[in-house]
């Protein structure tokens, strides 16, 4: 008899439970301390997006954020078998790969959010309707080990030479978004034949834009494509790189949007203004990549960052819509050229 009142206890305890959170007849409640942890899925490394989430709580009391860090290609595989089960567990994505972006908001997965912060930005985007924004304008170069390279590259063509035979690395495009766009934007500059002849030279395929960056580090490798802001965090903590731009800059968007189906959306939008804000903004800018907001302050110790609409006016073009349909075909041709193991 005791086991089976503990046992109506509990369902009753359930019962209530589940009433609580079902609103009262559908009634939608208002976000509130216990219930507003916000989640993010983020392509972001650690020394770029934990400042960040802990600015946006410090500005924010009473909300709690947990964040996901992985390559774009992991997390939308991630968000794809999520939405197989029936639900996707983030509120918030904020990654380089922008042909995901048009891709979900072809798929209506996407909140609609107009952020009055966006004002003030620079859009890089001549469709924007609030399906996403711009958080940042990440921009890629050639790397070089300067134990190893002695005279850096000043032309993309230079990667062509001897002393970068077998010692050239770049991210596999389907696992990095940066990789991706930055392959998009190079095939199209210089046609495949360019890849053709970087293989020719040894190129070599990395897993992620951070491992490239880290053999380029060591030695393994004397130079790599590679991102600007973890580049510049290797190089503060004494790494021997040196960051080179050719004239054609590659600059790759990182849009931030909110899930349509997230139960968070207050939260959400607050976090996407914070990140448009000149704070959130400052802290991407220190980080060393170009920010998106023409307000804030460009630190010049450990590297050198082109204003947002100076750096976009000077970046290779791209059609959004049009990488997102070729982006399949992209990368099989990427593979094929450079032999990816699969």
């Amino acid at each position: 008899m005791k086991k089976m009142h503990l046992l109506a206890l509990a369902g009753l305890s359930l019962v209530a439970l589940l009433a609580a959170g079902c609103g009262g007849g559908g009634e939608k409640k208002a976000d509130t301390p216990a219930g507003n942890k916000l989640i993010v899925y983020t392509s972001m490394k650690e020394n770029l997006i934990r400042g960040i989430v802990d600015g946006f709580k410090k500005a924010n009391p009473g909300v709690e954020v947990d964040y996901q860090s992985a390559g774009a290609g992991k997390l939308m595989a991630k968000i794809a078998a999520e939405r197989q089960s029936g639900k996707i567990l983030a509120d918030v994505i904020w990654t380089s790969e922008v042909p995901d972006f048009y891709k979900m908001k072809e798929e209506k997965i996407l909140e609609n959010y107009k952020s009055p912060v966006y004002k003030d930005c620079v859009n890089p985007f001549v469709d924007y309707d609030g399906s996403f924004h711009a958080a940042r304008l990440g921009t890629l170069g050639i790397i070089v080990n300067t134990d190893k390279i002695k005279n850096p590259p000043t032309q993309w063509s230079d990667l062509l030479k001897p002393e970068y035979k077998g010692k050239f690395g770049v991210a596999n495009p389907a696992l990095s978004g940066t990789a991706y766009m930055s392959v998009a934007l190079l095939a199209k500059q210089f046609g495949w034949d360019y890849f053709t002849a970087l293989k020719a030279n040894g190129a070599r395929i990395g897993k992620g834009s951070g491992q490239v960056i880290d053999d380029t580090a060591s030695g393994e490798l004397y130079a790599s494509l590679a991102v600007d802001y973890i580049t510049h965090g290797k190089i503060q903590k004494g790494a021997h790189l040196q960051m080179c731009y050719p004239p054609e800059l590659l600059v790759v968007p990182s849009p931030v949007a909110i899930f349509k189906d997230s139960t968070k959306k207050d939260a959400a939008k607050k976090f996407v203004d914070y990140l448009l804000g000149k704070e959130a903004q400052t802290q991407v800018a220190k980080q060393g990549t170009i920010p998106v907001r023409e307000d804030v302050e460009l630190p010049n110790k450990y590297f050198t960052l082109l204003a947002p609409k100076k750096a976009w006016e000077k970046a290779m073009k791209v059609d959004f819509t049009e990488a997102v349909k070729t982006k399949e075909d992209t990368i099989k041709k990427f593979t094929e050229i450079l032999q990816v193991k699969k």
